[in-house]
């Protein structure tokens, strides 16, 4: 019979993440992550992460960062500033699913609201059937949903945006365009070696949601609790307010801070595949169960110190301690979008402008630069259908 270990501190989780022994089980519910990325193991995840990896590199994200976010930004923000108030999880699902959806492959010929809401309403959907397993209401009910939206999603987008990047490698091989020419996004790269990786359909269909989710998803999530922690941090903090205006590595640091604090995966789970050790010195076998509590792990004061359980933007840390601790794992399943989401670690001895800082502290210096503050008419609400300490809604005033 098989049995679940739990791994609380910071050592044994980052070496439960480079154990090979142990596969990722988090995501073995629901219909939306099977076969994706995440879910693979062995030579199946090298193999399809080794063609990923290629579009996720420094000048990827520099293009994203620099060049395409700022007039996203903008863009999005302006009817909000007009309006002298926001509601932040949604602004920072529109915000990052624009992005979500670039990296992804998804085109969107119509350039109107309403195709931008459809997307966005598959977006969250598919988002609710990733973290299942912190469902607290009706999952049966939420898997025909998702299982609906896949059907829909395909029809309305995934299909003619396959069929738009068919075109381009057939003029690729007859020489009619150039490389440069084809879109750089993870659908493209899919079709290109769809033989070599045997992918059926249904497998690019959920590996296209996948990265639109995960690319939107815990980018806007940090982006909502940043905001939360700082707009109480300057409460008594006056003097933070001004810095994190004008300083993006401060705005950076926040950011890890409350990666570290509050992962957005609270636990990882691995199923062993082989007798193995974890922890210390103990034997899982196979089909054993070992949780990684991440929360715990992230707060562990032998690493983070006697005050790890509360926000410092202004935290010192070894150079071999990431300052977002476990959240973002390491090894063969570190997570593919890290650099983009938080930005590539400061360098001292680098100039501010050769530093990539991540598209969460530039999203949040934008709403910082109009005054946002709380709403004391109305307050934050938590998500009451996940046990992942999600908001429901955060309205903000501007100006």
């Amino acid at each position: 019979m098989s049995r679940t270990v739990i791994l609380k501190t910071y050592a044994h989780v980052m070496s439960a993440y480079r154990n090979r022994e142990l596969r990722q089980a988090l995501f073995d519910d629901g219909v939306v992550m099977q076969d994706v990325l995440i879910n693979l193991h062995g030579e199946a995840h090298r193999a399809r992460r080794r063609l990923e990896n290629r579009l996720f590199r420094r000048d990827t994200f520099e293009h994203y960062e620099r060049e395409l976010f700022p007039s996203i930004i903008m863009e999005t923000l302006e009817p909000h500033r007009s309006a002298g108030r926001a509601e932040l999880v949604s602004l920072g699902h529109q915000l990052m699913m624009n992005l979500g959806a670039l990296s992804a492959g998804l085109d969107r010929p119509e350039g109107t609201p309403e195709e931008t809401f459809r997307l966005y309403e598959f977006m969250m959907t598919f988002i609710e059937g990733a973290t299942i397993a912190d469902y607290l209401g009706d999952r049966e009910a939420l898997e025909d949903r998702v299982r609906a939206a896949l059907v829909d999603f395909d029809v309305q987008f995934v299909r003619p945006s396959k069929q738009r990047r068919l075109r381009l490698l057939s003029a690729l091989e007859r020489n009619e365009i150039s490389e440069s020419e084809l879109p750089k996004d993870v659908l493209t790269v899919l079709l290109r070696n769809v033989d070599q990786l045997a992918l059926p359909d249904d497998v690019i269909l959920r590996e296209t949601a996948f990265f639109l989710l995960s690319g939107a998803h815990t980018t806007a999530t940090s982006f909502t609790r940043t905001m939360h922690r700082l707009l109480l941090h300057f409460t008594s903090h006056p003097e933070d307010r001004e810095r994190a205006r004008s300083d993006r590595r401060f705005l950076q640091q926040a950011v890890h801070e409350v990666l570290r604090l509050e992962p957005p995966s609270p636990l990882r789970r691995r199923r062993a595949v082989a007798s193995t050790i974890v922890g210390d010195a103990m034997t899982v076998d196979v089909d054993d169960m070992v949780d990684l509590d991440l929360v715990s792990a992230n707060r562990d004061r032998d690493v983070f110190g006697a005050t790890a359980d509360e926000f410092d933007p202004h935290r010192l840390l070894p150079s071999d301690v990431a300052p977002w601790g476990t959240s973002f794992g390491t090894g063969m399943h570190a997570c593919i979008g890290q650099d983009m989401a938080a930005g590539t670690l400061p360098d001292p001895d680098a100039s501010t402008a050769a530093q990539l800082f991540g598209l969460v502290p530039v999203a949040i210096q934008a709403v910082l630069s109009m005054g946002v503050g709380m709403d004391p008419q109305n307050p934050p609400e938590l998500d009451v259908l996940t046990s992942r300490g999600y908001f429901k809604r955060y309205p903000v005033l501007l100006g």
